[in-house]
């Protein structure tokens, strides 16, 4: 008996010594970069590991092995941001990109100074890697030193500079525009560009005002950190980007930049709510589903939109679910459905829904192509530009423009995508090469997260591009010698030729007379 409780125990011990401990800081209020994370979380819950989320949507009903650190200070930094988010439109992208940065240095104090997150600092917990949500709070990442453990990343959205720098990897601007400006990759000379001004420009903004203000904040909240900010931030062992080549274009990255683009979708789908499905069944037309995601609230919406959008509605003969968080909505036409809340995943997998009228998130469009259904596209801000142009560019959706947005344009989009099978041909093929892959993204996402974890940070993956300067990375200091060796030689070549045969003509000017003399006598 004691011999059977050895082996049990010798077992057990085998079967858990592979467990770890993570900590996963999600700093974003937003609930769709939440669900992103928290996708990862319940997957490495699931594969036997422990968990701590610090975030603002701590779970209602506990799981095992998933434990929630509360920071709703985060919400109350966050509270302008999210208000002037429809008002953001009318903003020039310069100005864009500076308030993406201020709203990064009120999240990340945010965070900092929330008490719940301070017993985190000051306590003697260890972990075995920080996993860091990548959204403009690059002194959080300073998290890994403090625990002693390596720093992993997670982008919720695309590859940002900011980001991609975190491992060195590649972004030739020839091909791979930024992700706030609405272009593919092939792109005009003209756009090509722009991309180069753009991305310039928020060069000149990271390393002499953002970094700067995130260095002041990392010094502020680690003071007891031997890394300086600038080495912290390019150490990091892996990232995770919310992208896959299939919904996108293709495009380089280092080898600890791993693509996990879906990995909330874990393909499951519930029954929808009897009202909705009468609803959608009884829809002789077909059906559009209309969400303008978790923080672009639809009741916020200026007026003369909504009574736009409403004519639209109102002329369509498919019915219309449109996710809009107020009970009242005067004008309604009989063929809308609204609710503050839809099962937007299950309600895109039923086959009565023909199109998705989106703001064009990311995670808005990963669902769409999963399940099938084009898109109209409403960008606002961030990525959603680029995200719908390229819906657009490749054939699956249509882009309008929010700002001069009126009833006949939006009709006229919906009643094309719903007739022109085309549309719904584009998507449907996308959608099948995206679910094609050797493993599903989330399984793909705890691999690398285990493998690095047990690698102890997994060094041997790291570039020596993180250990690089822009203009180290980009050769600048090497052209610029080059450079002058260059104009060295076109332009001091031909004026020492020049010096040296004037220096001749003026000896020979000299020699001439004495010989003239000595002839004469």
């Amino acid at each position: 008996m004691r011999f059977l409780s050895l082996c049990v125990s010798l077992l057990c011990s085998l079967c858990c010594c592979d467990a770890y401990q993570f900590l996963m800081v999600l700093n974003s209020p937003g609930r769709s970069h939440f669900n992103v994370g928290h996708a990862l979380a319940k997957g490495l819950v699931q594969a036997g590991h422990e968990i701590t989320v610090v975030s603002v949507f701590p779970q209602k009903k506990p799981l095992p092995g998933y434990h929630d650190i509360n920071v709703p200070n985060i919400i109350s930094a966050m509270k302008g941001d999210l208000a002037a988010l429809w008002q953001s439109i009318q903003k020039p992208l310069t100005q864009k990109l500076i308030d993406h940065y201020d709203m990064g240095f009120r999240l990340t104090r945010g965070l900092f100074v929330d008490p719940n997150f301070q017993e985190l600092l000051q306590s003697n917990r260890t972990f075995d890697a920080v996993i860091c949500e990548t959204f403009y709070n690059d002194a959080h990442y300073g998290l890994a030193e403090h625990f002693n453990a390596p720093l992993i990343g997670l982008s919720t959205g695309g590859g940002l500079t900011f980001i991609t720098d975190m491992v060195g990897s590649p972004a030739p601007a020839s091909f791979v525009p930024h992700i706030m400006l609405p272009f593919n990759d092939h792109m005009s000379l003209y756009e090509r560009l722009l991309n180069v001004a753009f991305l310039a420009y928020e060069r000149l903004l990271l390393d002499y005002y953002y970094l700067p203000g995130q260095q002041a904040l990392y010094k502020e909240f680690f003071p007891h950190n031997k890394r300086c900010f600038y080495e912290m931030r390019r150490n990091a062992s892996l990232v995770l980007i919310n992208q896959h080549v299939s919904l996108s274009f293709p495009r380089p990255y280092a080898p600890n930049m791993i693509e996990v683009g879906g990995m909330h979708i874990d393909g499951k789908l519930s029954p929808l709510p009897a009202k909705i499905e009468r609803f959608l069944n009884e829809s002789e037309h077909g059906a559009i589903y209309f969400s303008m995601g978790s923080n672009l609230k639809s009741k916020d919406l200026p007026a003369e939109k909504v009574q736009e959008i409403l004519r639209a509605f109102r002329g369509l003969k498919q019915r219309v679910l449109w996710k809009f968080e107020d009970t009242e909505l005067p004008n309604k036409p009989d063929n809308l459905f609204i609710s503050d809340w839809f099962p937007q995943t299950d309600i895109l997998a039923h086959p009565k829904v023909l199109a998705f009228v989106t703001h064009g998130g990311m995670l808005s469009t990963t669902e769409s192509i999963y399940h099938g259904k084009p898109v109209i596209g409403l960008p606002i801000f961030s990525d959603q530009f680029f995200n719908m142009a390229h819906a657009e560019q490749t054939g699956y959706g249509i882009m309008l423009d929010f700002k001069s947005l009126n009833a006949a344009d939006l009709k006229a989009a919906i009643e094309r995508i719903t007739s022109a099978p085309s549309y719904t041909e584009v998507v449907r093929g996308m959608s099948f090469r995206y679910r094609d892959q050797q493993q599903t993204p989330l399984q793909n996402a705890v691999y690398w997260v285990e493998h690095v974890t047990r690698h102890q940070g997994a060094a041997y993956l790291q570039s020596a591009a993180q250990r690089l300067n822009w203009w180290q990375y980009h050769n600048v200091d090497v052209l610029l010698i080059l450079f002058g060796v260059l104009l060295l030689l076109l332009v001091g070549l031909p004026f020492a030729v020049w010096r040296l045969l004037r220096a001749a003509l003026a000896a020979g000017q000299r020699q001439q007379p004495q010989g003239a003399k000595r002839k004469r006598n």
